[in-house]
């Protein structure tokens, strides 16, 4: 498929919302790239259905950066990509750091065939939003862009939602990821994108891992000076898919298929609150989300999908009671899990 098309097709699937795991990073117990492991993670999500692949974010540990990572975790990501499917597929890369930084890694990314950036502001927390609005006009200049909006729990920056309209008013950002876990914030940003009149151009992304299938069944008025506008989160981009991958996209699609309805299955809303459940888990939420990448890693290690759980940081484990929680949500969440598909081909994965 020719460059160009391929970009635009890749532009409307993630217009029409697809689903993109935050891709994490396999390491070997010397806390170096695993890339046998690395490479089977990757054509697990493809395997598995996902839309795109978001590499280089939180997910992946952003002291990539630190240890000279950064271009290889990426570049590992799109030869395994391109070399696994010919489909669409929607890479996106994190970019992190004041704006020298965010530039560079934009042009790292793009020269290694990334769609768009994934742009973490956690490095602003002391900017104020005309100073965080100068960085993102900047970085747009080099990527199309995917707003994000991170819970101050991980690093993230309270920002309002006059922020927002100014952010979606920037001509090349294309999405936006919603991940404040907190239903407030979250409205902030679909109120600031509707003030710009651009619900139609920045397609809205969930990343709220507390609240998943809602956020992308529920149908959201908002309204600006009399105007009632419809709209709907059309995909997600989150660490909780970066487990169970297979489930999360029959959930998507049964989300999908529910919107614009005037009625939503019952068993759909419940499934919401299962699923935040695992995330509990996962995401270590009784700890303040300490352990919320090492219990990712978990899951994977026990499906043989990572040979353990480790990340850069020693510091970064499962917390205390984490691992009992674990067991807790896979056993009474058994269902939700894809360990049959992925038993059924990890071989292949790993070869």
């Amino acid at each position: 498929m020719h460059h160009s098309q391929m970009k635009s097709e890749v532009r409307r699937l993630i217009a029409d919302g697809t689903v993109i795991p935050a891709h994490p990073l396999a390491l070997d117990e010397d806390r170096a790239l695993d890339a046998i492991h690395q490479r089977a993670l990757t054509r697990y999500y493809i395997d598995a259905g996902a839309g795109g692949l978001a590499v280089g974010v939180h997910t992946t540990q952003f002291a990539i950066r630190e240890v000279g990572l950064y271009r290889p975790v990426l570049e590992l990501a799109a030869e395994t990509a391109a070399a696994w499917t010919t489909r669409p597929l929607a890479l996106v890369a994190g970019l992190a750091g004041p704006t020298r930084q965010a530039v560079a890694e934009a042009n790292t990314a793009l020269g290694i065939g990334y769609h768009a950036g994934l742009l973490s502001l956690a490095a602003m927390r002391s900017a104020s939003e005309d100073d965080i609005i100068a960085h993102c006009e900047a970085v747009a200049r080099e990527i199309p862009l995917v707003g994000f909006y991170l819970q101050p729990a991980v690093g993230g920056v309270i920002l309002s939602s006059d922020f927002w309209r100014r952010f979606a008013g920037i001509d090349n950002v294309i999405a936006i990821k919603i991940a404040p876990f907190n239903r407030y914030r979250t409205l902030d940003v679909l109120r600031g994108v509707c003030a710009a009149g651009a619900l139609d151009r920045v397609t809205l992304y969930t990343g709220n891992d507390d609240h998943i299938l809602l956020d992308l069944t529920l149908p959201f008025d908002l309204r600006d000076k009399g105007v009632t506008t419809r709209t709907y989160f059309r995909g997600g981009l989150l660490g909780h898919w970066s487990v169970w991958t297979a489930s999360a996209i029959k959930q998507f699609e049964m989300c999908r298929a529910a919107r614009g309805k005037n009625t939503v299955p019952s068993d759909l809303l419940a499934l919401d609150a299962r699923v935040t459940d695992c995330n509990s888990a996962l995401f270590d939420v009784a700890n303040n989300f300490h352990g919320c990448i090492a219990g990712c890693h978990e899951i994977l290690r026990r499906q043989g999908l990572m040979r353990g759980i480790w990340c850069l940081d020693p510091a970064e484990g499962l917390s205390r009671g984490q691992m009992q929680e674990i067991d807790r949500v896979c056993n009474d969440h058994a269902d939700l899990s894809d360990d049959a598909f992925v038993g059924v081909n990890l071989q292949k994965w790993l070869a």
